[in-house]
């Protein structure tokens, strides 16, 4: 698939509907939500470049080879297709979205971390994303110098879930964000990361639903605001109570949403 063997599953019948996951995990991330979502729409779930059961294509990579891979998905599904995608995921579809509008018949994004949005908007604002940024620095410098699992671990604890997470987690989750740590290091070495084309992205004009939780950091929200006010909305949809996961950390509820947004994107058109 444009080159690189990724894996995909497909459940369920309907309206195509891609997931795409964040960094660190992999297709697995949907395995909640997907009952719901496969009751009523053909599901597509895949693993990224670079994460499990998809290749790892060697030297440094680029969020817009993820674009592709995504755009080559959905053409084999059958364009155009609903997409919802999560974090860094989500800038993967938005990315896509601002170059190839007619790919899409709905999206769904819950908090892109697309940094550069909001860079220099807000003085405080940016002294929190560069502490956080140096955060995570430490981390994947950990990953960089070989210790996958020291840095994984660092990332859950440390910039994600708190102290105590890691023990608490699943082997198999534990041996996913390890296996996937080189790939989420090579994702930010790629200059162009956090950013988007804000003028082109207000070229998407179908169905749109942009979320962020409260419990999240809190440059999620203004990152969220800033890209539902370049696609022509107020402001982004609260998710009371949730943060960076939702469909981990309350998949009913983000299911039965997602799930709402799409048949309402069905019958307009």
């Amino acid at each position: 698939m444009n080159g690189v063997d990724l894996f995909h599953e497909i459940r369920g019948e309907g309206e195509p509907l891609v997931l795409v996951h964040g960094s660190w995990t992999d297709h697995t991330a949907w395995q909640a939500v997907l009952p719901r979502l496969a009751a009523d729409h053909r599901v597509l779930v895949y693993d990224r470049r670079g994460h499990s059961l998809s290749e790892r294509p060697p030297g440094r990579g680029a969020r817009v080879q993820d674009e592709d891979d995504l755009a080559a998905l959905v053409e084999m599904i059958g364009a155009p297709v609903h997409v919802a995608a999560s974090s860094f995921g989500a800038s993967v579809a938005l990315g896509l979205a601002a170059r190839r509008p007619e790919l899409f018949l709905s999206l769904a994004a819950h908090e892109p971390p697309l940094n550069a949005v909001v860079a220099g908007d807000d003085p405080g604002l940016d002294r929190v994303m560069r502490e956080a940024q140096a955060r995570v620095d430490g981390v994947l410098a950990d990953v960089r110098a070989g210790d996958e699992e020291g840095g994984a671990r660092r990332f859950v604890e440390e910039i994600v879930f708190g102290p105590g997470a890691w023990e608490r987690m699943p082997d198999a989750v534990r041996a996913t964000f390890t296996a996937n740590a080189p790939t989420a290091a090579d994702e930010q070495d790629d200059p162009d990361w956090d950013r988007v084309d804000l003028a082109a992205l207000a070229g998407y004009t179908g169905p749109l639903l942009l979320t962020r939780g409260t419990e999240s950091a809190p440059w999620f929200a203004a990152i969220a605001d800033r890209l539902a006010r370049a696609l022509g909305r107020e402001r982004a949809v609260v998710l009371d109570g949730e943060g960076h996961v939702p469909h981990l950390s309350g998949p009913a509820r983000y299911a039965e949403g997602l799930a709402a947004f799409v048949a309402s994107a069905t019958r307009s058109r």
